[in-house]
């Protein structure tokens, strides 16, 4: 991992267990209502002996909250003052702090939901290293989200799926990457990327991987992981019997400073993992059309109704 906790942060927990098998890291930021239920739904998962909750900056009230949680709950630890470090940053600081042989990362506008951390971590049982195991993405309406399972995240077919254009046009079909109108499998399923919602990793996994890519302040870094963990020789696994809420939209941020995130960490991403000239060029010139795409979405949003 690349990132070193910074000096100024401060910790406050009560008696933390002495060898804890797994640990949930929740990083928080301006995550509004969403957040003390989030919370809630991860205290009650029985198999969950240590959350670690990084702050990178609440408001005053939900700070307030979070700093009496941590000397009242035994099971929190709690991480503030270091600022707003970026997601990927802050989402190491945390798996550097816990001590779980399994780390599940939870966002904190998703409500787990009963069985799910024991899902994930049998998951686990004879996979190779490392393995990255996704949850099964639900809707408030118990429908799938979009996102939850994924093909392989390319420029073509993230500028497609931005409009849903694969869904109007059938010879565009072959570029659809959102599989969650395909059959439900009856076990944990090879999928190229899951969503960031909700996911989990072996100790050894993440040690592995060296964490997250801190060069992503924002969305993506997800999307990086999946593909460095197949690229290392290991798997992304779909657990469908591991089921997670996530309300989306709830943060206090602007969308569209999230969106300019989202964008930023997209090109970034496409020219990474660009292995070829023409795959470089590619990626520089789509850049441009990705940024405009991601910053209007929100627009686009209160033209349809519905997230793009």
């Amino acid at each position: 991992m690349n990132s070193i906790l910074p000096s100024h942060s401060t910790f406050v927990s009560g008696v933390r267990p002495a060898r804890p098998r797994v640990s949930v890291v929740m990083v928080v930021y301006q995550t509004g209502e969403a957040l003390a239920e989030s919370i809630r739904h991860v205290l009650d998962e029985p198999l969950v002996d240590e959350f670690v909750i990084v702050d990178n900056g609440s408001p005053p009230e939900d700070a307030e909250m979070l700093r009496s949680l941590g000397l009242t709950e035994p099971r929190v630890v709690l991480q503030q003052g270091h600022g707003n470090v970026g997601f990927a940053r802050a989402a190491n600081m945390g798996a550097e702090t816990s001590r779980g042989e399994y780390i599940v990362f939870v966002n904190p506008d998703a409500n787990l939901q009963a069985g799910c951390v024991s899902a994930l971590v049998e998951a686990f049982s004879g996979q190779p290293v490392p393995t990255v195991v996704g949850a099964r993405v639900l809707n408030v309406d118990g429908t799938e989200q979009r996102g939850g399972r994924r093909g392989e995240v390319t420029p073509v077919t993230t500028l497609l799926s931005f409009g849903h254009v694969t869904s109007r046009f059938k010879a565009l079909a072959k570029f659809e990457i959102h599989r969650e109108r395909e059959p439900l499998p009856d076990a944990p399923a090879p999928m190229p990327t899951i969503s960031g919602a909700c996911f989990a990793l072996r100790r050894s996994d993440f040690e592995l991987l060296a964490g997250f890519d801190e060069a992503y302040f924002l969305h993506v870094e997800d999307i990086d992981l999946c593909w460095r963990a197949r690229q290392a020789g290991g798997q992304v696994l779909f657990q469908p019997h591991a089921k997670v809420i996530h309300l989306g939209h709830t943060s206090l941020e602007h969308p569209l400073k999230v969106e300019f995130h989202k964008g930023v960490g997209l090109s970034r991403y496409f020219i990474k993992r660009a292995d070829t000239v023409q795959r470089y060029v590619i990626a520089v010139l789509l850049a441009p059309a990705i940024m405009l795409m991601s910053v209007f979405r929100p627009l686009l949003w209160k033209i349809t109704g519905r997230p793009i």
